[in-house]
């Protein structure tokens, strides 16, 4: 005992933990008797409580705008995404229109092909079409390699809707039956009049660009809803293509024929592909 008392730094130790037990055991004491903390105790929570608001204002700030940004940068990506689909869609919708309407002019030539039979028929797509000779010319992708000749008749949606006047080896121009162009070459065209009597003449194109069969003596007996056919008179367009039908019948400006409207019967407008006539030459 002498030793251990004689032994200062073990006795300091031996106070020191004595004191903190006893400081320890008297505050959980005191804690367990008292409704309220310490003063000293209250201090420093409300410090730390303060500090910590004090902390988290700006960074709860600095979090909120950084969570802001990425959200505005994940909406304008969205945006960005969107807007490709929506193009997307459009041109998806313009290709699917268009494979459409080539859809419906193929099964329109295929229909032409059993109809025709006694013709050496070829089909081609229409590749240009100038503003400026919208009524007047288009060019096909197929030429004198494909069997193409000059003054061959085209048709497409049913009906004659011009004729070749220029061949290359892989295209041809067509001149359409509206062209204005005075020195066109017109078909020879003929219609069934009721009383059986076959009326002749030739197509041209009045002054409102609408199709007239002009020419004709007895055009009076021509009904309305009569089929025009081409004669295979004026050259070599082979006979009985359909041209049209009849929609009214008038006097020409000096009285001497009739004007006969024609309705064209092939589609003119709006062509993509079409379809070259050629009479077939027998052995």
């Amino acid at each position: 005992m002498k030793k251990f008392l004689q032994n200062k730094k073990l006795l300091s130790a031996f106070i020191i933990v004595v004191v903190i037990l006893a400081v320890l055991g008297g505050s959980v004491n005191l804690r367990n008797k008292r409704n309220t903390p310490l003063l000293i105790q209250s201090l420093g929570n409300d410090v730390v409580a303060w500090g910590t608001r004090i902390v988290d204002v700006p960074v709860g700030f600095i979090s909120g705008g950084l969570n802001s940004v990425h959200d505005i940068l994940n909406t304008q990506e969205e945006n960005n995404h969107l807007k490709r689909e929506v193009t997307n869609l459009g041109q998806t919708k313009a290709r699917n229109s268009v494979l459409e309407k080539e859809n419906s002019q193929l099964k329109s030539a295929l229909k032409l092909r059993d109809t025709l039979s006694g013709y050496t028929l070829v089909n081609a797509s229409v590749i240009s079409r100038a503003p400026d000779t919208w009524s007047d010319l288009l060019t096909i992708d197929k030429g004198s390699s494909a069997g193409i000749k000059k003054n061959m008749a085209v048709m497409c949606g049913g009906g004659v809707i011009g004729r070749i006047i220029e061949t290359n080896a892989a295209s041809s121009k067509v001149e359409l039956i509206t062209t204005t162009d005075e020195s066109a070459n017109r078909f020879s065209v003929q219609a069934d009049a009721a009383s059986g009597k076959t009326v002749h003449g030739i197509i041209t194109v009045t002054n409102n660009n609408n199709l007239a069969f002009t020419q004709v003596v007895d055009g009076q007996k021509l009904k309305a809803g009569t089929r025009v056919y081409t004669s295979g008179m004026g050259g070599n367009s082979p006979k009985g293509l359909l041209i049209g039908t009849v929609t009214t019948t008038t006097r020409d400006s000096f009285g001497l024929s009739d004007q006969i409207r024609i309705k064209p019967a092939g589609n003119i407008n709006d062509p993509s592909v079409v379809t070259v006539i050629e009479r077939q030459v027998a052995n």
